[in-house]
């Protein structure tokens, strides 16, 4: 580690979650902004701060430079093969969501961190994330019950750019609806495990590009594996201009709930509730704050890649362990 100097960060990606990140920086005073890499071309892209934008095949000139490089891209295609490759040469984090993935993403991120000596924190976010935290916490604290977690209603990220990758989409976002009856059932006590197809609806807003056969991507959508198979899935197709008006915020929310007994069958729920306005916003003020902890970590030579149930929870706070038990224990 380099004493008092600035953890200098660096966004690789500039969509949503990419420019939330440049804010979050923003906000946290022992951090710097150093650059921000995109496979665009560099004069198309006009970050808010001013910092410099460098074409990615170039980003291997900033070994030296970047102590944690924030990976934005998205979790179909983008993470897969960004996330392995920048592990090699940087200390990193991600928010990569495929959830029937992650042990083998890990497995790669972990290999290459390892064997070129940094550090890799990978899935941080909201979910996965501060309700993966959640929910091991309350299967530990009550053995005894059931979990169930509720995504929405709002934007799903992940999904939403899933959907952009299908042959003939020009734009498109989806939202994640809980069901009422099942949340309902589930506040009301219920200890049984639903489903996530049980317990949601996907809706999705698309537009078509011009002469796309709107069956097709329909299809495409519908079958696409750890997305949308399964699941009551809504298909509405719209022009950008529709788009653009009331589609252009990303809020979201999410719940989750354990009911459960300890001692004598005595009855326990235990529930969290989280909403924001942007759900990139949160992602990314959650990804910064784990880039604190990968610094941390690899100044400690602490290599590898880990997850938020491998990093103690005071590594994301720029505040000391003295001050945090003084203050909020």
């Amino acid at each position: 580690m380099r004493g008092t100097a600035k953890i200098r960060i660096g966004i690789y990606g500039y969509g949503n979650v990419g420019k939330s990140v440049e804010k979050a920086v923003a906000r946290n005073d022992d951090m710097s902004l150093e650059a921000v890499f995109t496979r665009r071309d560099p004069n198309s892209v006009t970050p808010t701060t001013g910092v410099k934008v460098v074409p990615s095949d170039e980003i291997l000139t900033y070994k030296d430079k970047i102590d944690v490089m924030v990976l934005c891209g998205g979790s179909a295609t983008d993470l897969p093969e960004q996330g392995p490759e920048m592990a090699k040469h940087f200390n990193t984090v991600d928010s990569y969501d495929t959830h029937a993935k992650i042990p083998e993403y890990l497995k790669k991120m972990d290999k290459n961190a390892r064997m070129n000596g940094r550090t890799a924190v990978i899935s941080v976010g909201w979910d996965p994330g501060v309700l993966s935290m959640m929910r091991s916490l309350f299967i530990s604290s009550v053995p005894d019950g059931g979990n169930n977690t509720f995504w929405g209603p709002g934007v799903s990220q992940g999904h939403s750019d899933a959907i952009r990758r299908v042959e003939g989409v020009a734009d498109g976002i989806q939202y994640t609806v809980p069901s009422e009856s099942v949340l309902n059932e589930v506040r009301d006590g219920s200890r049984s495990e639903y489903t996530m197809a049980q317990k949601h609806r996907r809706v999705c807003y698309v537009v078509p590009k011009e002469g796309a056969n709107r069956d097709t991507i329909a299809g495409g959508i519908r079958n696409m594996p750890n997305y949308f198979v399964g699941y009551d899935t809504e298909i509405n197709f719209i022009t950008a201009e529709q788009m653009h008006r009331e589609h252009s915020k990303m809020p979201h929310e999410g719940y989750v709930f354990r009911n459960g007994t300890t001692g004598t069958d005595e009855r326990n729920h235990m529930g969290m509730h989280i909403k924001f306005d942007s759900n990139p916003g949160f992602t990314a003020s959650v990804m910064v704050a784990y880039a604190r902890a990968a610094f941390r970590l690899f100044g400690e030579g602490d290599h590898g890649a880990k997850t938020v149930f491998d990093i103690p929870v005071s590594y994301l706070s720029k505040e000391g362990r003295d001050r945090l038990i003084a203050e909020l224990l």
